[in-house]
């Protein structure tokens, strides 16, 4: 594994990146809001999956707003990238942590703004039903998916994206018993 593979694999907590920071590394420690959004068809759930344009297919997430709660940031973000405005919101709370670089446009971006490059990621998910079966996707996505849990289970890329589908099929399937 090389150096850079390592790296790529550091904690993230919030120690680390206080002392990156402070060494002057060009770290960023971003939270964004998700959801696991779901409608019932014939006794069963199906999942809202979002096709972005790198190919991979992932839920419904986005930046904390100043000023937003949780929820909030979930509302607008649901109804920006698949105007679903009919959400029923459970408690239930799912997060996940990662670090990446930017690269890329989304890299040039960062530089322009003068944010950092290398970003320790939290992003706390939590599972939401609609009705609503139409979805009108944003500029961010280039279509979308409704399937059962074992299909979405077995369409979604990331090792993080099934943990979060798996904890959340197995809180819905308690509250239905």
């Amino acid at each position: 594994m090389s150096l850079i593979e390592n790296f790529m694999r550091v904690p993230v907590i919030k120690p680390l990146y206080f002392l990156l920071k402070w060494f002057g590394f060009p770290v960023i420690w971003e939270t964004s809001i998700g959801a696991t959004i779901f409608h019932m068809k014939e006794g069963r759930r199906e999942y809202l999956l979002l096709h972005y344009p790198s190919g991979h297919f992932d839920f419904v997430k986005g930046h904390v707003e100043a000023n937003e709660t949780e929820e909030m940031t979930l509302r607008r973000e649901t109804e920006e990238e698949s105007g679903i405005t009919d959400l029923h919101v459970f408690r239930k709370r799912v997060s996940i942590c990662y670090f990446y670089v930017a690269k890329g446009a989304e890299r040039e971006k960062r530089l322009k703004q003068e944010r950092g490059i290398w970003i320790f990621k939290v992003v706390h998910f939590y599972p939401a039903q609609t009705e609503t079966r139409d979805i009108r996707i944003s500029y961010e996505h280039t279509g979308f998916l409704w399937l059962s849990y074992e299909e979405a289970l077995a369409k979604v890329t990331f090792a993080n994206a099934k943990k979060i589908l798996s904890e959340t099929e197995g809180y819905l399937a308690k509250s239905d018993a």
